[in-house]
């Protein structure tokens, strides 16, 4: 008796209604940025849109993008931090916990390729733990207690619809008035 072995992480087919090498960045106040990002069904999306993200991120020197960003609805992100986690990787359908025993939240300059020129203080826990797919399709789990923790919490951010400066300390506030004026004029 044969039997047929099959991975376990094994995809669907699935045909992509867009061209990848059309995506591109999108900038504020694109309302796209303030959606809440979907369920993505299919590891073989991924498969099409992760390359075109990850040239994206690398073209703009970031060391994260996430699906809404490039005008996709999807609960996706990439990262790329060099000195912690120095490989292009996939973050699809992820969920991210939030180490809160003992470690208060730290303030760190962040900035966003979506909101070009803006760089606020963001409070947020130094330590978090992701679940997610990659793109192979395979569930993963990391955690981190460094710069990888606040990317992930970052570009979860973006899944949710929400921008550093709805999380910016008061202090930043008027810079958050000035740049919003001038980039909403535009």
């Amino acid at each position: 008796m044969s039997r047929e072995i099959r991975p376990v992480c094994q995809t669907a087919s699935y045909t992509l209604r867009i061209d990848p090498s059309e995506l591109q960045i999108v900038s504020w106040p694109d309302p796209r940025l303030r959606t809440r990002a979907t369920h993505v069904p299919s590891a073989e999306e991924v498969s099409l849109v992760a390359p075109r993200m990850i040239e994206l991120m690398h073209e703009a020197s970031g060391i994260g993008l996430a699906a809404p960003q490039v005008g996709l609805p999807w609960r996706m992100f990439v990262t790329y931090v060099p000195d912690e986690d120095p490989i292009d990787r996939v973050f699809v359908n992820p969920s991210v916990r939030l180490d809160l025993c003992g470690l208060s939240p730290q303030p760190y300059e962040e900035g966003c390729l979506s909101l070009p020129d803006l760089r606020l203080d963001i409070l947020r826990p130094k330590g978090a733990s992701i679940s997610a797919t990659g793109a192979d399709g395979c569930p993963f789990e990391l955690s981190d207690a460094g710069l990888l923790a606040r990317v992930w919490q970052h570009e979860f951010d973006h899944l949710e619809g929400r921008l550093i400066f709805d999380l910016a300390q008061p202090v930043d506030g008027s810079i958050v008035k000035r740049w919003r004026k001038v980039y909403d004029a535009q």
